[in-house]
């Protein structure tokens, strides 16, 4: 959106569009490729000195992988063919920024096998009359070992602000125009950064040439704040939230998505005068429905540190059983859902998650663990993931599951571990590989790791040289690392959820993994739900899945001590 006109790119045609309040139909402004959706567009700027859009372009019209630029559009004469291309070079490209007065250009851009977070390089090119990239590319920050995340110009052009990781932790850093001098902007041990899994990801935002507005996470905890640039001073700003994404800001006023453990993600307004806020826009109205008494049900959080393999420390949000209606007898303890997230180069989320709340609301206490290669504890974290998924997120759950045991807060005879997609892969990796939850739900996980090499986008398609190690040269570790293929070690119960157009992990893998536990006679459950993709989207869908694991949990894990 610029100007009150939005741009936004058309998946199913590959054209480039813009839309009016005055116009009825949105106007094409690039041709059509020679096949529908050979081309996508993402991440652009409008180029007011030159009436042009500028962004990323991603072409598949040629056979082998997809060509990716930085390419400019003419607003003046649409239907043509995209370009001319400004950058390109790279395998990947984001965040094209246009100085204020338009003669300069900064971008970011990385190499396979890296991805955002591993390391990205900060371009500055000058660009002539005309909008052509003249003279020689610098690279300001970044490399192939440090991650540069948001670029920004200075209100006055003086200056490039950006989020490196080069002290070990995403901190702001300012970059000198005239002195070409780089200086980080209130260093601490905190992440002012996020993983780059999307496009026009922003977690600061400029109120004024002095001053800017941000958010940061410590302890997989999220705080806002206001920098005074002049004096490079943090003050953290009182609210009520624990989340935050997509800042943006005025003089006085600053707009984010934001959400806390008793309240969901929201479109929030904040008044930097009176630091008060007000909700423009919530995900669900559920607590404020009156009748229904949610909140009373709704438990607290507790972010919580525990030992783990090798000396080291891992993370975790915490949620205790709670129900106003209902309590527990005083001899037991009650049982324990050990969750793991997604990505895996992600990490929990501290949002109100219904989700949550159905298992601590039906007395199980929940473990949402960040474990290592989660992001919001710092770069060496990270890089526990390295060559190492499936051995160290597996140890970390189990560790944060005996840490919970052992401080009096759950059943050791009733631990259960759940997760989807990269989280589903962990669950199962535990299960196989591993003798210590009692039983386990996969909701859509990852069996057969070489399969999302064989078959995935460019983007990720050497995430897994990371992860595990190159393919197909370390063919062997992915089939040691994969549960699939040792199903016959599955001991405990599982129950398996799958949709049927699942690109990601075909229901195929689902199906072999539970044909394996039934012809061994191991308790298992499987629920295939038509029309559902990876990640399940339909209410009922949702519900009833939810309402099975517990079911099968009360009937193969927990036995006759759970009531629901």
């Amino acid at each position: 959106m610029a100007e009150g006109i939005l741009y936004f790119s058309n998946f199913a045609d590959g054209r480039l569009y813009r839309q009016t309040e005055a116009t009825a139909e949105p106007q094409p402004l690039t041709a059509m490729p020679s096949r529908p959706g050979d081309w996508r567009f993402a991440d652009g700027i409008i180029d007011r000195r030159r009436n042009r859009w500028i962004g990323v372009h991603e072409d598949h019209a040629a056979e082998g992988e997809p060509v990716n630029a930085i390419v400019a559009v003419d607003l003046a004469h649409p239907g043509a063919e995209p370009g001319p291309m400004l950058v390109g070079g790279h395998d990947f490209f984001s965040s094209p920024r246009l100085s204020p007065d338009g003669r300069q250009l900064t971008w970011l851009a990385w190499d396979h096998p890296n991805m955002p977070w591993n390391g990205t390089t900060l371009y500055l090119a000058e660009l002539d009359d005309a909008g052509a990239v003249v003279g020689d590319l610098s690279a300001i920050a970044g490399g192939p070992a440090e991650s540069i995340f948001q670029p920004e110009w200075s209100p006055d052009g003086t200056y490039v602000l950006f989020v490196s990781d080069r002290s070990g932790w995403w901190n702001l850093h300012r970059f000198e125009l005239a002195t070409r001098a780089l200086r980080p902007i209130v260093p601490m041990a905190a992440e002012f950064g996020q993983p780059q899994w999307t496009f026009g990801m922003s977690t600061y935002a400029f109120a004024e040439a002095d001053r800017i507005v941000c958010t940061y996470s410590q302890a997989g905890l999220g705080k806002l704040a206001v920098i005074d640039l002049a004096t490079e001073t943090l003050r953290t700003l009182e609210t009520p939230f624990t989340q935050f994404a997509s800042v943006r800001a005025s003089v006085d006023q600053v707009v984010f998505v934001a959400g806390a453990p008793s309240l969901p993600l929201s479109v929030i307004e904040f008044d930097l005068k009176s630091g008060q806020h007000r909700t423009l826009k919530k995900t669900t109205d559920i607590l404020d429905r009156t009748g229904l008494r949610i909140a009373d049900y709704l438990t607290t959080v507790e972010a919580v540190e525990f030992p783990t393999t090798g000396g080291n420390t891992a993370f975790g949000l915490f949620y205790p059983p709670h129900n106003p209606d209902y309590a527990g007898s005083a001899d037991e303890k009650p049982p324990l859902l050990v969750k793991c997230h997604g990505g895996p180069t992600s990490a929990a989320s501290s949002a109100l998650s219904l989700g949550i709340q159905y298992w601590t609301s039906r007395g199980i206490a929940v473990l949402d663990v960040n474990y290592g290669g989660s992001t919001g504890f710092g770069r060496a974290y990270r890089e526990r993931l390295d060559r190492n998924w499936g051995v160290v997120d597996v140890d970390d759950c189990i560790n944060g599951g005996k840490f919970v045991i052992e401080q009096g807060l759950a059943d050791a005879k009733r631990i259960v571990i759940s997760g989807g997609s990269a989280g589903g892969y962990t669950t199962l990796a535990a299960l196989v590989f591993r003798d210590f939850f009692q039983g386990g739900a996969s909701h859509y996980g990852v069996s057969d790791v070489a399969a999302l090499v064989r078959d995935t986008h460019k983007f990720e398609s050497r995430y897994l040289d990371w992860l595990i190690g190159p393919y197909p040269e370390e063919e062997d570790l992915y089939r040691a690392r994969s549960p699939l293929f040792h199903a016959e070690r599955l001991s405990k119960p599982v129950i398996f959820f799958q949709g049927d157009e699942d690109a990601v992990v075909p229901q195929n893998q689902t199906e072999a993994m539970v044909a394996a536990l039934r012809h061994s006679g191991k308790p298992v459950g499987y629920f295939l739900f038509s029309g559902e993709q990876h990640g399940f989207r339909q209410a009922a869908n949702i519900k009833r899945a939810l309402d099975a694991e517990l079911y099968f949990y009360a009937i193969e894990v927990f036995g006759t001590g759970l009531t629901f």
